[in-house]
């Protein structure tokens, strides 16, 4: 029995039609398993963003199947997509999208809130999972207290709060320096090791080292998908930010 969380098989995604047609994505498939952490790389215009969106259920492919924890996305309603959505997916954005006069703990609750929990669940919840990516001592500061590496672990957070089967990172490093990068990255890899699954968008070639499998796409079209063998997350001094290894090709 397959341990695929998502499966994607011969995804297109055309905009617009006739002459005015883009074809974003050409004969996507890719299989995500439960523990992963993958990085899907690609410069500007490679298709990535709308893989992306698919992937998270923000957007529908024109053809082909998307099928998420057993379920066909593609034949789904919306109201269904949305619950699948919330129950199943963590965001994480390159800007945080932090509510600016809430504090940390509120808004680590507002999954919780849309998901029913009572107040007191919610408080709960919240406050270990801030304390999980190491603000044990921000739990009531407000995100104009806090640094890009700081709020970045608050929207971490946010998104494990709801215990889904993967985040979904988009460019999560996009708005932060180098050394905080390493820091998020080595907290990402420390979800990772304790069993989240993690899907990564990016288009730095050392962040996605970061992560055990590298699947690289342009032109619409997967161009290659490499395991990465004995990876480990380097401190903030090293240069690369993790350490060499030889790939080894997926599959």
């Amino acid at each position: 029995m397959s341990s695929a969380i998502l499966s994607l098989d011969r995804i297109n995604k055309v905009f617009g039609t006739g002459d005015l047609s883009l074809h974003v994505l050409k004969d996507v498939s890719l299989d995500v398993e439960q523990g992963e952490f993958v990085s899907i790389m690609g410069p500007s215009g490679s298709g990535k963003s709308t893989l992306m969106n698919i992937i998270g259920t923000l957007d529908k492919p024109t053809s082909g199947a998307y099928v998420l924890e057993g379920e066909p996305v593609h034949e789904l309603n919306e109201r269904r997509i949305a619950q699948l959505r919330n129950e199943s997916i963590g965001f994480v954005f390159q800007h945080f999208f932090l509510l600016a006069r809430s504090n940390a703990v509120a808004n680590v609750e507002l999954p919780l809130i849309y998901a029913g929990r009572s107040r007191a669940e919610r408080r709960e919840i919240a406050e270990r999972a801030l304390d999980r990516v190491g603000l044990a001592a921000k739990h009531r500061s407000l995100p104009n207290q806090l640094s890009g590496g700081e709020k970045q672990r608050v929207a971490i957070a946010r998104a494990i709060s709801t215990g889904p089967k993967f985040i979904l990172a988009d460019e999560p490093t996009g708005a932060l320096d180098t050394t905080t990068s390493a820091q998020i990255m080595e907290l990402f890899r420390d979800l990772n090791a304790d069993g989240t699954t993690i899907i990564m968008i990016t288009h730095e070639q050392d962040i996605a080292n970061c992560a055990d499998r590298i699947v690289r796409i342009r032109d619409g079209r997967i161009e290659s998908d490499e395991r990465i063998r004995g990876r480990r997350v380097a401190t903030a001094g090293d240069a690369e930010g993790v350490a060499d290894a030889e790939p080894e090709r997926a599959g």
